[in-house]
């Protein structure tokens, strides 16, 4: 059973990029898909945590970016062949929108971070997500609009709360 998540993550990353665009020339458009690379990859590591997750992802498929486009409004446009829009396949859903939370929420993606650590060794943690964790003015600016709390609100906002269950398990629930 494949067990990577290589595609999810990056079909997930791809769409964050496409419907919040980065601002200025190549090197932001690295700087803006590294974020949203970072982001999407401890989304999906703390949604498929086991090899039995990520196999049965891998199996049964994300579910797309249709219900992502109609809510972001980033429907593609136009007739497009299939193969330039399979990507869209591997988009997921839940991923996307924790990954759209931990851009917009500092804390929220250093416990997210964290979270990953847990069990595991720490030493590369931080440098690892360093473009999620701690963006300097480069990288803000090549992603002002993927890292805009008011545009990513609706995204974000879809599976927030499984975030908040996933991250902080003993946390009152909101009456």
């Amino acid at each position: 059973m494949l067990t990577d998540l290589s595609p999810l993550i990056a079909a997930t990353a791809r769409w964050l990029t496409v419907a919040y665009p980065p601002s200025g020339g190549a090197l932001a458009t690295a700087l803006c898909e590294a974020q949203a690379r970072q982001a999407a990859t401890v989304a999906a590591r703390l949604r498929y945590p086991t090899d039995i997750d990520a196999g049965l992802v891998t199996l049964a498929g994300p579910g797309g970016a249709a219900r992502l486009d109609w809510i972001a409004g980033a429907e593609p446009a136009g007739e497009h062949p299939a193969e330039d829009w399979a990507w869209r396949t591997w988009v997921d859903e839940v991923v996307a929108s924790w990954a759209a939370a931990l851009l917009t929420d500092p804390e929220l993606a250093a416990l997210a971070v964290a979270a990953l650590a847990d069990g595991e060794p720490t030493a590369h943690a931080p440098a690892e997500y360093r473009r999620l964790l701690a963006p300097d003015d480069r990288d803000r600016r090549a992603a002002a609009l993927l890292r805009h709390p008011d545009l990513l609100a609706p995204v974000s906002g879809l599976h927030h709360a499984q975030l908040l269950d996933r991250l902080t398990p003993d946390r009152p629930l909101a009456a």
